[in-house]
């Protein structure tokens, strides 16, 4: 697994339009991205700071992302974001997510 950390500094008062935003608009593209697995998004209450960590089957499924549909998900979220999200890589080392999913 492969993972694609993003943190986002937001414009004050825009969490909540992030959210809708992030729910409606970007979620639905990042479904549709081949390799594509989860989302988890994290903010700290009180603060303009906001973590998103996707998964992806593949380093190969994670560059084809950014290559091609990140860019439609920053303008997306320009108008929420007060300046460019500094974007981390990460290969899976060890793991509990597959096995809650299975779990599941």
């Amino acid at each position: 697994m492969f993972a694609r950390n993003v943190s986002i500094h937001l414009k004050s008062n825009t969490l909540s339009d992030y959210n809708r935003t992030f729910e409606n608009e970007v979620l639905p593209l990042l479904r549709k991205q081949k390799g594509f697995k989860d989302e988890i998004t994290m903010s700290n209450p009180g603060s303009p700071d906001v973590v998103a960590i996707s998964f992806w089957e593949n380093k190969t499924s994670a560059e084809a992302y950014k290559a091609a549909a990140y860019p439609e998900v920053l303008k997306t979220l320009e108008r929420l974001i007060d300046r460019t999200p500094t974007v981390q890589t990460f290969e899976e080392v060890t793991s509990t997510f597959n096995k809650v999913a299975v779990a599941a």
